[in-house]
């Protein structure tokens, strides 16, 4: 039996949830697959994130049962105690929201890789909240590929001085780079303008590979700009829902 965030009396999601998730997450693989195969890469170059904002822990047990090692939250309020209550689990945890200095030290506790690093202050608080948990943080720098009007990110005349700025940062890796196809938007173009940032970010940096990019409903066009990770929600997880503390 079930409850109205689809939680079972044991904590664990009921049989039909599970249904639903194996199911979607077929897809979606089955999705990642198809646009590898058309931009001639390998089905394992790209990285699946289930960003399970609004959603329960129940709902990340079950992916992880399913197979899945990434997820990803946008909120700490929300993710805190979700990461605490799948402790154990073979996950690796991704922060992709908009991150508050105040909100650092308890990212960098459980958090593997902050995606959305976009501003010098941010990445001095994270190595210092990295070094005092005794943490090595990867971290992302966002690229606002739309002028930064409201979803974050660094402005792409940043990010070499931004990378570099994380990339010396003690408790800091610098991973690669993070974008959102600004709303309205030819993603594709978008996306190709992410590329070319991520391939100079990668000449400076050569560890730096990561390129995140692609949701849900433009997923296929980040993997044939090279997109190396995908972060999907509503196609996995479906609709939003209440917050679930």
């Amino acid at each position: 039996m079930t409850d109205a965030s689809g939680t079972g009396e044991d904590g664990t999601g009921g049989a039909d949830r599970g249904a639903e998730l194996a199911a979607n997450l077929a897809e979606v693989r089955g999705r990642i697959a198809a646009a590898c195969a058309a931009a001639g890469r390998p089905a394992d170059a790209v990285t699946l994130i289930a960003v399970t904002k609004t959603r329960p822990a129940s709902d990340v047990r079950l992916l992880a049962g399913l197979g899945l090692t990434d997820v990803a939250e946008n909120r700490d309020q929300e993710a805190a105690p979700k990461a605490a209550a799948t402790a154990g689990l073979p996950l690796t945890w991704h922060f992709v929201g908009q991150l508050q200095t105040n909100k650092v030290r308890s990212v960098a506790s459980y958090a593997d890789v902050v995606q959305s690093v976009d501003r010098p202050r941010l990445v001095t608080a994270l190595s210092a909240a990295a070094e005092r948990a005794g943490r090595t943080l990867g971290c992302l720098v966002q690229v606002a590929l739309d002028g930064g009007e409201g979803r974050g990110g660094a402005a792409p005349g940043d990010v070499p001085a931004l990378a570099d700025l994380v990339a010396g940062a003690p408790g800091l890796r610098l991973g690669g780079v993070m974008a959102v196809a600004p709303l309205g938007a030819d993603p594709a173009a978008a996306f190709e303008r992410l590329a070319e940032i991520a391939a100079r970010t990668r000449d400076d940096h050569p560890g730096a590979g990561t390129v995140s990019a692609g949701m849900s409903g433009d997923l296929e066009q980040a993997i044939a700009c090279g997109a190396t990770h995908v972060r999907v929600g509503t196609a996995l997880l479906g609709g939003r829902r209440a917050i679930v503390r």
